[in-house]
């Protein structure tokens, strides 16, 4: 079923296709893949990024916050890199540009959503404290993104690389895998006071 994407603001899409316009941007990208395109290149597919923040209660549900918006930048046929932006006091503005494995594990686990039966919202969910990220498959698809929080009814996609003993591309419940990734944000347990 097709993924119900939701729209970017436009600010945070102005803000990438002004990086991409500039030269400079471009040329001192860290992304030698975008640096070495040929032809025109174009931000799509975007996919706002939320940070987990674990279930304040046992049992509970954890909480996302919108941090930024991704863009895939496409040069030709292939998605060079990805574009950035984050909200500040001032708005939606560029971030930067970046590429790497989950560029390829995005657009792989977005292949692998919409073979889905059921219609989701794709946002991308970031757990700093494990270095995770994971395609989040907001089963409430017309849902504003700006405050989709977890649902019972969600997926979870980790994507590639994902941490030890999670598996990369296997579609997870979200009320499977989320106290999963809480307990291994937990600090660990105080020891003993010395003798």
């Amino acid at each position: 079923m097709p993924l119900l994407v939701p729209p970017a603001p436009a600010p945070a899409l102005l803000s990438v296709l002004a990086a991409l316009s500039s030269p400079t941007a471009v040329r001192e990208a860290r992304t030698p893949a975008l640096r070495s395109a040929d032809g025109p290149l174009d931000a799509e597919q975007p996919l706002p990024v939320h940070v987990f923040e674990p279930a304040a209660v046992p049992g509970g549900l954890p909480q996302a916050r919108l941090t930024g918006w991704r863009f895939h930048i496409r040069a030709g046929a292939r998605v060079a890199a990805a574009g950035e932006t984050v909200l500040t006091p001032d708005g939606w503005v560029f971030s930067r540009f970046s590429e790497g494995p989950y560029l390829v594990s995005t657009e792989r686990a977005l292949r692998q959503a919409e073979a889905l039966p059921q219609a989701y919202q794709p946002h991308l969910l970031s757990v700093p404290g494990l270095y995770m990220l994971a395609l989040w498959l907001h089963s409430r698809p017309r849902t504003d993104a700006a405050t989709a929080q977890p649902d019972p009814a969600d997926l979870l996609v980790p994507l590639a690389p994902a941490p030890p003993g999670i598996a990369a591309h296997r579609v997870h419940r979200l009320v499977e895998l989320a106290p999963v990734l809480s307990v291994r944000l937990a600090p660990p347990p105080l020891l003993g006071s010395p003798a």
